[in-house]
C-alpha cells in the first residue's frame, strides 16, 4: 500500500469521526485508531497473510476490560485509562524512580507514566489533582486502548 493511500484513509477517518478503521488489501493491512479526543493516532501496517481484499470499519472500539470491571468502578475515584495501545513504563528510564507511586499526591498535568507506541514515548498526564490509590498495570506491560492504568482519589 502506498503512503498516499494511507493518507487518504487517515483523511477518511478524520472526516467521518471514526475511532478505528482497518483495511486489508493484497495481504497488507492498515489499522488507523484515534483516541476519543482525536489527539493521538496510531498507524499500523503489519504484514498479513494473503487474503481476499477486505475492508472493515468500526465506529468506536470498546475499552478493554479492567481489573475493576467485575466489581464496578468506584464513582468516588477518577480512573486514568490508556489513550493508545503500547507498552506501559513507570519511569523515563530503568535507573530512575517511577513518576508516581501509590499514595503519592498528584496535580493536574503531572506525568503519571509513559506509553511507548511505535517507538514514540507518550507521556500520560493526570487530569485531576488527587492521591494515587491504585495502579493496574506492571512496568513494561503491554496496554490496550481504554485499559485502566491508575485510580486517583480527587482532592
Amino acid at each position: 500500500m502506498k503512503i498516499e493511500d494511507i493518507k487518504q484513509l487517515i483523511d477518511l477517518a478524520n472526516e467521518t469521526g471514526l475511532a478505528e478503521l482497518e483495511v486489508e488489501r493484497n495481504g497488507e493491512r492498515v489499522r488507523i485508531r484515534r483516541a476519543v479526543a482525536g489527539t493521538v493516532q496510531e498507524y499500523v501496517v503489519p504484514a498479513a497473510p494473503a487474503a481476499a481484499m477486505a475492508q472493515q470499519s468500526a465506529p468506536a472500539a470498546a475499552p478493554a476490560p479492567s481489573p475493576t470491571a467485575s466489581t464496578g468502578e468506584d464513582p468516588a475515584l477518577t480512573y486514568v485509562k490508556a489513550p493508545i495501545v503500547g507498552t506501559f513504563y513507570e519511569a523515563p528510564s530503568p535507573d530512575v524512580p517511577p513518576f508516581v507511586k501509590i499514595g503519592d499526591q498528584v496535580q493536574v498535568g503531572q506525568v503519571l507514566c509513559i506509553i511507548e507506541s511505535m517507538k514514540l514515548m507518550n507521556e500520560i498526564e493526570s487530569e485531576v489533582s488527587g492521591v494515587i490509590v491504585s495502579r493496574f498495570v506492571s512496568n513494561s506491560q503491554p496496554t490496550e486502548y481504554g485499559q485502566t492504568l491508575f485510580a486517583i482519589r480527587p482532592l
